[in-house]
């Protein structure tokens, strides 16, 4: 039977001016829908698993909208609740060569942040899943929010679900009165598998250097958090905005793995980026044998999201196979 993952996080409508058009260039504006969870559960999606988001949506056609992006993109909706009358959006303007992406949010006051625990049951969510997956988005959002990714991570637990956090700090988004240092390690203590990066172990919990090795902070953070079996993360190196090199690498407690090097010469949309690798982490995780497979498929995962429009990987199986069997020509399939 295909593996099933369920993800916890809102999602949000993208608007971005046609092209590489700056804002003040603008007339018009390019509409998608994406948020760091749901872009996970999709990809895992369009790689063959079940997978379904639970979010809350408001309760009017923009909240419908949004429904409808994440059914044509095979998610299950089943458990999306509605409520209140905002849907949290934000603005892209893509950069190009030496002119770096801007991000602007609209997301205070969505119906998302104003989700309570009270409203989910979390075992009906749950029930049949293989995996469970939150962003350190979700807490940063709202207290709401955060209660309910703790609720969710206890449960998943209870259930033998594993559960992967993608923690890497957004800590100007911590407006609710409390700090992710605070928060966080209630939830990460909870995990199997964080992606993260050497900032963010010591932004959250001052473990490890900023400018450190990910082995030496990876390990620090499993010493504090025992149950946590392996930290994952990406090297990038920006050459430019319209040219990156990434690199996969996890650390399991005893063995430091990193994967080659790939070239992305002519980045189409970096948006989602992290959210293709953490998709190609948990499939390949759930469906290889070796973790230098499965970082692999998830490096080879992030590097094609590169080269495509919107917040979500649209790419497939076969897509990520050629590219880790070390295909790079972009050629033709007839």
């Amino acid at each position: 039977m295909n593996k099933k993952l369920v993800t916890f996080g809102e999602v949000m409508m993208r608007l971005s001016p046609p092209g590489y058009l700056k804002f003040s260039q603008a007339n018009s504006f390019e509409l998608v829908y994406g948020g760091g969870e749901a872009n996970v559960a999709i990809s895992c999606a369009y790689l063959g698993m079940k997978a379904a988001h639970m979010t809350r949506f408001p309760d009017n056609a923009l909240g419908r909208a949004a429904t409808q992006f994440l059914r044509k993109n095979w998610l299950s909706s089943d458990q999306i609740i509605y409520g209140d009358d905002k849907l949290g959006m934000y603005f892209l303007e893509k950069g190009a060569v030496h002119r770096p992406s801007v991000v602007v949010y609209e997301r205070e006051g969505s119906a998302f942040s104003k989700i309570q625990p009270s409203m989910v049951d979390w075992e009906d969510v749950l029930k049949d899943a293989d995996w469970f997956h939150w962003t350190g988005i979700t807490p940063a959002i709202s207290e709401g929010a955060a209660q309910c990714c703790l609720e969710a991570i206890k449960t998943a637990n209870k259930m033998g679900i594993m559960v992967s956090g993608d923690i890497n700090s957004r800590k100007n988004m911590w407006k609710y009165g409390k700090t992710m240092q605070e928060v966080m390690p209630e939830l990460v203590q909870h995990c199997d598998i964080v992606i993260t990066s050497p900032r963010g172990i010591n932004e959250m919990f001052g473990l490890g250097e900023v400018g450190g090795k990910l082995k030496n902070s990876a390990q620090e953070l499993m010493d504090a958090f025992p149950r946590i079996k392996k930290v994952v993360g990406k090297k990038r190196k920006s050459i430019s905005a319209s040219e990156q090199e990434i690199q996969g690498r996890i650390w399991t407690g005893t063995e430091y793995i990193k994967t080659e090097t790939l070239n992305i010469s002519h980045v189409i949309d970096r948006v989602g980026t992290g959210d293709a690798f953490a998709a190609g982490l948990i499939y390949g995780l759930l469906h290889y044998d070796t973790d230098l497979e499965a970082l692999d498929f998830a490096t080879a995962a992030c590097a094609l999201k590169h080269t495509v429009i919107g917040d979500v990987n649209m790419v497939s199986l076969e897509n990520i196979k050629s590219l880790m069997g070390g295909d790079t020509s972009g050629a033709l399939k007839r």
